[in-house]
């Protein structure tokens, strides 16, 4: 028997043993589907499989980059968004156990929703930020991989969304800049484009190495991967967010600086230009 908001009830529930819900013990993938294409594929299948080593999850010997093609686009088949959608896939340690789980197997949930459009859209409307500081990022590999303990980036969206804010830039225990709540920070300044390496804290991002590689065919732009602080962002030109959903989303004011997007401009476009070529 379990008590269920008030009612005692037979022990049904499916939370009641799940290690995810338990103690964050997954690790999940978010991908972006265009006309029935996972983007990125490889780039998020071995992501994934580099999470589930890290937190010594037992892999799935049917666990290949095929069959995790297959099962996101099977689900988006059923329910008739193939053209333009998000899947998240969540993979947790079977039941049992409390912090020693009693296996290291694993089970699986996809979801997905359809989204508008299918190629990446600048959204230049206002876009205002500041930092989250009742919380620090560690500088550890758990900080680089997506896994189910989302806290700090929960947390901070509540205290932007009390502050009318749009988002805010996550520090970490140096107090240096590492990200935002929703994706990887990038910073422009005069012609060298600076984003925080991943041993600053920052979540080794798909969408962000993707823009690593844009950025360098770009002529006259620098491309470092070099700490952050917090008063370097008002010395910049621009500052952009980047994950796989949205593409790229321009910051247009961090306190009391605002800033332009026209490197943010040129690389959505060779961003689309590259899915259709592939």
């Amino acid at each position: 028997m379990i008590n269920f908001n008030g009612n005692i009830a037979l022990e049904e529930n499916i939370l009641t043993q799940n290690r995810a819900f338990l103690y964050g013990d997954g690790v999940f993938e978010t991908v972006k589907v265009i006309n029935n294409k996972v983007l990125f594929l490889e780039d998020h299948y071995f992501r994934l499989m580099a999470s589930m080593r890290v937190v010594r999850m037992e892999i799935p010997m049917n666990f290949t980059m095929e069959y995790f093609e297959e099962q996101i686009l099977n689900l988006l088949k059923e329910k008739n968004i193939s053209s333009s959608a998000r899947a998240r896939i969540t993979v947790f340690r079977k039941d049992g156990g409390l912090y020693l789980p009693k296996s290291n197997e694993v089970s699986f949930l996809i979801h997905a929703v359809a989204l508008e459009g299918t190629l990446y859209a600048l959204n230049t409307a206002e876009y205002e930020v500041d930092l989250y500081k009742d919380f620090y990022v560690t500088k550890q590999l758990l900080s680089s991989i997506k896994t189910t303990n989302k806290m700090i980036n929960v947390t901070g969206s509540i205290f932007a969304h009390e502050n009318g804010l749009a988002n805010c830039i996550l520090l970490n225990d140096s107090k240096n800049v590492v990200e935002a709540l929703q994706g990887n920070l990038f910073m422009l300044v005069g012609k060298k484009l600076i984003t925080p390496p991943v041993s600053e804290g920052c979540l080794n991002g798909i969408m962000r190495k993707q823009i690593l590689a844009l950025a360098k065919k770009v002529e006259g732009i620098e491309i470092t991967e070099e700490i952050i602080s917090p008063f370097d962002l008002q010395k910049a030109d621009e500052l952009f967010l980047t994950n796989v959903i949205t593409g790229i989303q321009p910051i247009t004011k961090y306190r009391k600086k605002e800033f332009t997007c026209n490197l943010a401009h040129l690389l959505v476009q060779k961003l689309n230009e590259s899915i259709s070529e592939n």
